[in-house]
């Protein structure tokens, strides 16, 4: 009974740090990964090293973005951060 009143801090803390910074950052990554399968085509996105463009064809793992006068660009999926409204 001692040991597990002497653990009890260490317990704690890890229910807190669970809470509050895992299973954020799990929900986060949850959102991302939606976010990456419902891309289409025409959708505006940016990516992660800050591209803007909009999507002109999908593949299973890669992107074709369309930015500026005819320039195409191929990125993995992974690398779209965001999806902006148009």
């Amino acid at each position: 009974m001692e040991t597990l009143i002497s653990l009890s801090p260490i317990i704690l803390m890890f229910v807190i740090f669970y809470f509050l910074l895992i299973r954020p950052q799990q929900k986060r990554q949850k959102q991302v990964r939606q976010m990456q399968s419902d891309l289409k085509k025409g959708d505006l996105i940016v990516t992660i090293g800050g591209l803007h463009g909009e999507v002109h064809a999908i593949d299973e793992d890669t992107v074709v973005i369309a930015c500026g006068d005819n320039n195409r660009l191929k990125y993995d999926r992974s690398a779209i951060r965001e999806v902006k409204q148009s």
